[in-house]
């Protein structure tokens, strides 16, 4: 499933490839990042990130019709801590440009893609994004350090995300503490809290955790946060219903006192 994202992914480094020949790559942002882990910290344990998400290979188109800065600023309004927008172009129809558009919701965003060369980080230093998500299967460890570094060069939260305990080696040997456990399984495209509350067990002082996938709850953010997860990343649940704003308060409103 990596492999093919990887494969998708190649015309899009030959063109940053080419504009950087050219000398008209984009020059990284001027001046403070929103913090996308000051924004979570502050709303306490179980934070939701809300996840703009136009099409997926499992699901197909979900809402393709929703604009970014519409469904980011309807999350801003519903309490989320931070906006996840998926730039993938051809499995999930998203766009770098969506980074730009969303800005508006006063959030931090996380780009949420597949990044595994230098080049796609710096082309994300040149967007409002405050984060970025790294794939520890898809790195080799010296790989995810370097990208982790040039990540925080660019005052770019480095997010590592994780399917396995052998997955969370690898990210902690780079040296990541932002960890994000992915619920979905990949061979079969099915979610499960099961990893996440494996996986909690190894938390270690220090590191940030999100839970990502698979939660349709606001019971099962409560329990993703007894199990120690500081946020939780939201995004099909949110999407496919037309009004995600809408579902985000519901899911908020389903967590405990």
């Amino acid at each position: 499933m990596l492999d093919k994202f990887v494969r998708a992914k190649q015309p899009e480094i030959e063109l940053l490839e080419t504009l950087q020949k050219e000398g008209c790559f984009p020059a990284p942002l001027s001046g403070p990042r929103r913090s996308f882990l000051d924004s979570l910290r502050q709303q306490g344990a179980g934070a939701v990130i809300a996840e703009y998400k136009r099409a997926s290979p499992s699901r197909g188109d979900i809402a393709p019709h929703l604009r970014a800065d519409d469904v980011a600023c309807a999350y801003a309004e519903a309490g989320a801590g931070a906006v996840s927008i998926l730039t993938e172009q051809q499995y999930f129809r998203g766009s770098m440009s969506f980074l730009q558009k969303a800005e508006r919701c006063g959030l931090p965003m996380l780009r949420k893609d597949f990044i595994f060369h230098e080049l796609q980080v710096r082309q994300t230093a040149a967007s409002p994004a405050s984060a970025v998500l790294l794939i520890a299967r898809m790195l080799r460890v010296e790989q995810l350090a370097h990208l982790a570094a040039l990540c925080e060069e660019y005052g770019l939260t480095p997010v590592t995300e994780v399917f396995d305990a052998e997955d969370l080696s690898r990210a902690r040997r780079a040296g990541a503490h932002v960890i994000q456990v992915n619920n979905r399984d990949l061979a079969t495209l099915t979610t499960s809290l099961d990893n996440s509350r494996e996986l909690s067990q190894s938390k270690q002082d220090g590191e940030f955790w999100i839970s990502a996938s698979g939660i349709f709850h606001g019971s099962e953010i409560d329990e993703m946060a007894d199990c120690g997860f500081d946020a939780v990343l939201v995004g099909t649940s949110l999407m496919e219903g037309g009004d995600p704003g809408a579902a985000l308060r519901t899911l908020l409103a389903g967590r405990r006192a």
